[in-house]
């Protein structure tokens, strides 16, 4: 940042080197210059502004979608589970063992799969 003595010096300088003619020209002319300088680079940091938005809005559909599939599967999920599934039943009742053979009178000793006669 300039001080207030360097202003002046450069000010001096300017008068100096233009004159008192063309030295308020040349302000215009600068004024004008850094004006343009400033909206360039204002309108360049928004259009960065929106290519970020742009790629979080993108970001965030995607999310949005993957959700939605996961809840139309969730969905359809639950229609199934909602009528009588009739080969879940079979499996849930429970399995009878096979009955080991019991020993007729003067038969030999039980295996180890057959029950002792008592």
């Amino acid at each position: 940042m300039l001080s207030i003595p360097d202003v002046a010096i450069l000010g001096g300088l300017a008068l100096l080197l233009f004159g008192p003619e063309r030295l308020p020209k040349i302000a215009r002319d600068a004024g004008r210059v850094m004006r343009d300088l400033q909206n360039t680079s204002q309108a360049f940091m928004r259009e960065i502004e929106r290519a970020a938005d742009v790629e979080e809005d993108d970001a965030r559909a995607e999310e949005f979608r993957q959700a939605e599939a996961e809840a139309q599967a969730f969905t359809a999920g639950a229609d199934v589970l909602e009528g009588e599934p009739p080969a879940i039943e079979a499996a849930e009742s429970p399995a009878e063992e096979p009955q080991a053979r019991t020993p007729e009178h003067g038969d030999e000793e039980p295996t180890p799969t057959q029950k002792p006669v008592s």
